[in-house]
């Protein structure tokens, strides 16, 4: 279910999802890496997952390809059951915490900046 994209310096498309996290798809959504040229012609991969419930949107790279920035939207939306919480997610009770993780935080959209261990080109 892409929802939107970009396209890097070496001509990859990326595709930000919206609507699989639900339980009909069984997928995740997230930022997908599409390879346009080469023996890997129109293969994707699952580069980054956003946390339950949440899309992702805006993915964009900086011109150096080394780091990427990316919006989470809504996690934990939807006040689903979500599998390991046992009943519907609220503000009061949230499925999950992201991104702090801490008992007294609620999950709350972030952008972010994600970038290669050891630094270098995203998704090479």
């Amino acid at each position: 279910m892409p929802d939107n994209c970009t396209v890097d310096s070496a001509s990859r498309l990326w595709v930000a999802t919206d609507g699989n996290s639900n339980k009909a798809t069984g997928r995740t959504d997230g930022l997908w890496a599409v390879d346009t040229d080469g023996d890997a012609h129109a293969a994707s991969r699952l580069f980054f997952r956003v946390p339950v419930g949440a899309e992702l949107s805006g993915p964009l790279f900086a011109p150096d390809d080394e780091t990427a920035f990316v919006a989470v939207q809504h996690p934990g939306d939807g006040g689903a059951d979500w599998a390991g919480h046992g009943r519907p997610s609220c503000y009061e009770d949230p499925s999950i915490r992201w991104p702090d993780f801490k008992d007294d935080m609620p999950e709350r959209p972030s952008v972010l900046a994600v970038t290669k261990i050891g630094g270098g080109k995203i998704g090479v």
